[in-house]
């Protein structure tokens, strides 16, 4: 189906893609312009003020993202449109109402504290609602800044005129009573309501629809819900469920919010109450775990691994419990008499050679583990939002200085062991007692390490996937941008065959041209070849150009006179001649006169205009004699003029098919 998209350009973009993937042809007619205005001088000092923001459309969350930096107040939006579009923007704390204003209204109430702060309502210039008036029962207050104004179109948009008067309609959409009100008017003041009778107007709420009552459409239909998806859906049941000549009853629903161009709540608003209370839809907070977020979570979980280790030491094998407890030494058997002091020197080197590479094996994984760490907190820190890292983690800090200590008790007794002696006498039992301290603490700490690797390890798992998805968004996002672009400029390559045809219209017919050439400035934009050819239009615009007509009536005049001044010279006689067929002249006509005399090249010359070749006309006027230039002046200038102005009209013609085919 053909349908009328009335929404201003940057919505009627994105309604038009929707619609073309639903296999629709959308016909783009904006009866808005929207303009984002200049903050008020308190705006800054308000915004800094308020304990949260009020967004009764999507066009007040780009307003206000434009107009402030700020992305940490909260935000409450009226539906989930305004919402998704606020979290788009960057804005960290979105909650939707996912209804009309009233929803909004309620949500403010069981959400605020009056007490906390007042509320800013970011708004157009006109609106439907006033949140102050609204929430000043329950003591809040409530500061409005119109940020954005919808600026109505004075006449209907050539699109829409065209598609009217050609009958070429199935359906329209109207997402405001005020975008109704205006369509109504400009229909009627255009004198073209007799060709809506083919066509269903569908509107996002009967407060919307209320306006179009006086058209007469074949059938016009409320949305189950007021939201663009409803609407979508409305147009996917047409063919079952539209009937003629009888608009739907209403339907009762809780309408998404005000309308994209002038804050105005819909449906809820103009219908009587439900006869029970309704109760409001779940409000849904969006929330995620960041990368520093995850990091924090695995050291914290390896604090309490290493905490679990020693509670749970009671359960430990008798082993590991007589080391801990420094019995391991009164355990183990005597050794021969013959080999004790040897034994002990092997024993003592196994330990401290044990020592020292557990010492080295910790001090190398914790250094790799620290510089992970700070790499990890680094990208961390580049993403938005996150917070900026503020030095090494303390675990990994703690876990350093644990080793340090180590190193000094290990190396404590080597410091102060004397100079070899022939018979070095045994350990003690502290000495004992603290090798086995240190092994269990080096056990300990070597699986602290290791837990803290494998978080370190899923952290960076995380943090891939994250990456996939953000790739992944980008890529959804590109192909987005890329539906619009390609609907955007099948638009405007649309509007301008349409501009290029009135202007070859006026150019034939000799009329003035200058409305319809002002329709090409804005299009013109940007490209070079379009400019140049507004240019070239330009000189003429305001009194045109005379028609081809106008030149083929006035030619057997201009060739009379100009065969009359060739024959002349300065003898009398010769002059008297001209004269002579000044009054009466008798010539040549036809295309088949041969010959270079300026009476042949006259003769084909007219045959040319009358057979339709204006240019090859010009060609053969123009090598008349010099004799001649007097009375042939004029019409050469006339002629130039008009071809000049039909090949500039050819020129946006031909540009404008061309990028109809690229945006295909």
């Amino acid at each position: 189906m053909r349908v009328l998209i009335t929404r201003p350009e940057r919505e009627a973009t994105t309604l038009a893609t929707a619609l073309a993937q639903r296999g629709h042809v959308p016909v783009i007619a904006p009866l808005f312009r929207l303009e984002i205005l200049h903050p008020p001088a308190g705006f800054a000092t308000d915004l800094s003020g308020c304990q949260a923001i009020l967004l009764s459309s999507a066009n007040g969350a780009r307003a206000l993202a434009e107009a402030s930096e700020q992305r940490g107040k909260p935000i409450l939006a009226v539906g989930d449109t305004t919402a998704s579009t606020a979290e788009g923007l960057g804005f960290a704390s979105v909650t939707s109402a996912a209804g009309d204003g009233q929803a909004l209204a309620e949500l403010a109430r069981t959400r605020l504290d009056p007490k906390a702060g007042p509320l800013l309502h970011v708004s157009g210039v006109e609106i439907a609602q006033d949140f102050a008036a609204a929430l000043a029962p329950d003591g809040f207050e409530v500061r409005r800044v119109a940020l954005y104004e919808a600026r109505e179109e004075t006449t209907l948009p050539d699109s829409a005129r065209a598609a009217i008067e050609a009958r070429a309609l199935d359906a329209a959409m109207f997402f405001s009573p005020r975008a109704s009100d205006l369509f109504a008017r400009l229909v009627q003041e255009a004198g073209l309501s007799a060709s809506l009778s083919s066509v269903t107007a569908i509107a996002i709420s009967p407060a919307a629809l209320q306006p179009l009552s006086a058209l007469p459409f074949k059938a016009t239909v409320a949305a189950a819900r007021p939201t663009r998806q409803c609407v979508l859906d409305e147009i996917d049941r047409l063919p079952v469920d539209t009937v003629a000549d009888a608009p739907k009853a209403p339907r009762e629903a809780a309408v998404e919010g005000p309308s994209i161009m002038s804050d105005t709540p819909s449906s809820s608003e103009t219908t009587a109450p439900p006869a029970s209370p309704v109760t409001p839809p779940p409000v849904q907070v969006r929330r995620g775990l960041g990368v520093v977020g995850a990091f924090i979570i695995g050291v914290v979980a390896s604090s309490l691994v290493l905490a679990g280790a020693l509670i749970s030491l009671p359960y430990w094998p008798a082993e590991i419990r007589a080391l801990w407890q420094g019995q391991g030494a009164a355990a183990v058997p005597p050794a021969p008499a013959l080999d004790l002091q040897q034994v002990r020197q092997d024993a003592a080197a196994v330990a401290n050679a044990s020592v020292e590479a557990a010492k080295r094996e910790i001090s190398a994984r914790l250094d790799d583990l620290d510089k992970r760490v700070r790499a990890a907190s680094a990208a961390a820190a580049e993403r938005p939002g996150s917070p900026a890292s503020s030095g090494p983690d303390p675990a990994i800090a703690d876990l350093r200085r644990k080793v340090e200590a180590l190193e000094s008790r290990a190396t404590a007794p080597e410091a102060a062991a004397p100079a070899p002696a022939p018979a070095p006498s045994a350990p003690s039992p502290e000495q004992e007692k603290e090798l086995a301290a240190l092994r269990l603490e080096l056990a300990t700490m070597r699986n602290t390490v290791q837990t803290i690797d494998q978080t370190v390890t899923v952290q960076r798992d995380q943090t891939k996937l994250l990456a996939e998805a953000v790739d992944k968004a980008r890529g959804e996002a590109s192909a987005r941008n890329a539906g619009e672009q390609k609907a955007m400029s099948a638009a405007r390559a649309s509007a301008l065959i349409g501009i290029a045809a009135r202007l070859s219209a006026a150019v034939e017919s000799g009329l003035p041209f200058a409305t319809d050439l002002a329709l090409l400035t804005p299009l013109a934009q940007g490209d070079a070849k379009l400019t140049e050819s507004a240019t070239a239009l330009q000189t003429y615009a305001q009194s045109g150009v005379a028609s081809r007509a106008a030149l083929v009536a006035e030619f057997p005049a201009v060739a009379k006179a100009a065969l009359a001044d060739d024959l002349a010279d300065d003898s009398f006689g010769e002059r008297l001649l001209g004269k002579v067929r000044g009054l009466v002249s008798l010539r040549r006509v036809g295309n088949d006169v041969e010959g270079d005399g300026t009476e042949a090249k006259l003769a084909r010359a007219e045959a040319a205009l009358e057979a339709g070749d204006l240019p090859k006309a010009v060609a053969l006027v123009k090598t008349l004699p010099p004799p001649t230039a007097r009375a042939t002046a004029g019409w050469l200038s006339r002629a130039d003029a008009h071809l000049a102005a039909k090949q500039a009209a050819d020129q946006i013609s031909s540009q404008a098919v061309t990028l109809l085919g690229s945006a295909r």
